[in-house]
């Protein structure tokens, strides 16, 4: 078993034990061990090998007896003694943003509710609403949380699919089969994902099949035929493959890529051309004209191949057409990162390691951009912290060579528009960036008032995370994205596209937006660990999709940016 399943075990059993009201120091173990788990690069196979699991911070003996069983029989007593004692609905009651444990031991108590059906129908008829703590409002929440919930339960995110495609595809070059590729949404880099799709050219079919349906992460073969094969993975995925001969192999990539819009614009065009597109080929009557590689089909219709990542007939069939695609950024062009936590919040490294990290990724420079004191929860530094990091930044910078450190913080924008720390501690820093990080509640008119307040300041540098979304677990807040880009345009303030795949927030229309008004866009990772600073290329994806440049995109600088305060 691998680290994140284990991790979820453990956050599982401690769930259901504050579901029936357990000591919460246990609790608190039980989800500390998770989060080591999951923070660690190293697999826990190895670490139980070598007898290093007891070394790690918060696995006790009690803990690593638990996460032992697990990786041998797939197990943890204690949660299967757990589970048969809690209805065993309550467990998909907590999955729903915002019915936590609590809420649910609430219901079931108050109203004898055991399954979501039931939260549902009661939410619906008013009598959750009578329950304490919950009111008519907070219910009316639950029932768009578990539309929301049931619309993205069936697709995965981009940072689980393309890992998971990845190690696929690197499993089936171990076997001999050369040249696969992913397709699909996820070869056009799109936020989530329903399916993995494979393609791999060879005339040995069966051998490839056969390769395919044997891979270690398969835990069952729902059907494989001469050229088709599909399967479910040990994490739940089902990832299809199909094996097409060499000289179709570029019209197949191209048509299972999608999408199905881009795909009939082509089509349509190949007809007015007299010629006949498929998966197999362009043809002009019988003849094959093209096929083998993408280039060769869109060369056949008179274009130049158009990058995956632009095919969704957002104008790119006409750009092309015009010579005008967009030269789109790409992931060596990035040159730094202005928004990295610390351990001086709720980062889990100290700012020289983050600083190593980034320049053995090829940063050149990264802001240290711990949270505000309204965070008080995840280490949020007040003025007087604020200075003490101001100079813990400046005394590394002066330790280390081939990367700037700059001075910054991800400044807590309050429900009325405020900042959470004064202007004169704010122009003490190189960049600022102001986020949204409660009262998601507020109408649209007044959470933009608010986010253009900030805007307005002369200190914040970067609006981050503009809509707060959590993709699969929380729709964004209500916001006039227009109006946002708009002042941000006026104020010569940026906006960030947060790389980390559960947010990838500037999407991709809003970041093409925001190139037509000029606005400059900074992909940072938000990471919280050395692990999170490789989210970039998730977050240079969507700057892709929303056809951004290297000249819109305000970190692909070969030099930091300067803030408009200057960090005096």
């Amino acid at each position: 078993m691998r680290n994140d399943e284990i991790a979820g075990m453990l956050e599982t059993l401690a769930n259901l034990l504050e579901f029936k009201g357990e000591n919460p120091f246990k609790l608190s173990a039980y989800r500390r061990a998770a989060r080591v788990l999951r923070d660690q690069t190293e697999d826990v196979a190895t670490l139980v090998r070598e007898n290093r699991l007891k070394d790690l911070p918060g696995i006790g003996e009690s803990i690593e007896k638990k996460i032992v069983q697990a990786l041998t029989t797939g197990k943890i007593e204690k949660l299967t003694e757990v589970l048969k004692a809690v209805p065993p609905g309550v467990l998909r009651m907590m999955e729903i943003p915002g019915v936590g444990p609590r809420t649910a031991a609430q219901v079931h108590e108050k109203l004898g509710i055991n399954t979501l059906q039931e939260f549902t129908r009661a939410a619906r008829s008013g009598k959750l609403a009578g329950v304490p703590g919950i009111g008519a409002k907070k219910a009316e929440g639950f029932l768009g949380a578990i539309k929301f919930a049931k619309a993205s339960s069936r697709r995965m995110l981009l940072g689980e699919a393309l890992p998971l495609a990845e190690r696929i595809v690197a499993q089936l070059e171990e076997r001999g089969v050369r040249g696969a590729l992913a397709a699909g949404s996820l070869r056009r880099m799109c936020e989530t994902i329903g399916d993995i799709d494979i393609l791999a050219a060879g005339s040995a079919s069966g051998k490839i099949i056969g390769a395919f349906t044997k891979l270690p992460e398969v835990r069952r073969v729902l059907g494989a035929g001469g050229t088709k094969a599909s399967v479910v993975m040990e994490s739940g995925v089902q990832v299809d493959l199909r094996v097409v001969p060499p000289e179709s192999f570029g019209a197949a990539l191209q048509y299972f890529t999608g999408s199905k819009a881009h795909n009939i614009r082509l089509r349509a065009m190949a007809r007015g051309r007299g010629l006949k597109l498929s998966e197999y080929g362009v043809f002009r009557g019988n003849r094959r004209v093209a096929g083998r590689t993408e280039e060769e089909v869109y060369r056949a219709l008179k274009l130049p191949l158009i990058p995956p990542e632009l095919r969704e007939d957002r104008g790119e069939i006409e750009a092309a057409q015009k010579g005008a695609l967009p030269k789109l950024v790409a992931l060596g062009d990035i040159r730094g990162d202005l928004h990295v936590h610390t351990k001086w919040s709720d980062g889990r490294n100290t700012i020289e390691e983050m600083a190593r990290a980034a320049r053995a990724l090829g940063r050149k420079y990264i802001a240290i951009s711990d949270h505000t004191r309204a965070l008080k929860i995840f280490g949020g530094l007040d003025v007087d912290g604020l200075m003490k990091e101001i100079a813990a930044v400046r005394a590394a910078a002066k330790k280390l060579r081939g990367i700037a450190l700059l001075t910054g913080t991800e400044m807590d924008i309050r429900a009325d528009g405020t900042l959470d720390l004064p202007d004169a501690a704010l122009a003490k820093l190189d960049f600022v960036t102001a986020s949204v990080h409660s009262a998601f509640r507020q109408d649209k008119e007044k959470m933009t008032q608010r986010i253009l307040k900030a805007i307005a300041n002369p200190n914040v540098d970067c609006i981050g995370h503009l809509t707060g979304r959590l993709l699969g677990r929380r729709e964004g807040y209500a916001v006039d994205v227009e109006a946002v880009l708009k002042a941000a345009a006026r104020n010569g303030t940026a906006v960030e596209l947060n790389a980390n795949p559960l947010r990838l927030d500037l999407t991709d229309q809003a970041c093409r937006r925001a190139k037509e008004l000029g606005v400059q866009v900074v992909i940072n990772t938000d990471a919280h660990s050395t692990e999170d600073l490789q989210l970039m290329r998730y977050g240079v994806a969507t700057a892709q999709r929303g056809w951004l440049e290297k000249s819109n995109v305000l970190n692909a600088r070969a030099t930091p940016p300067k803030g408009k305060s200057g960090g005096k």
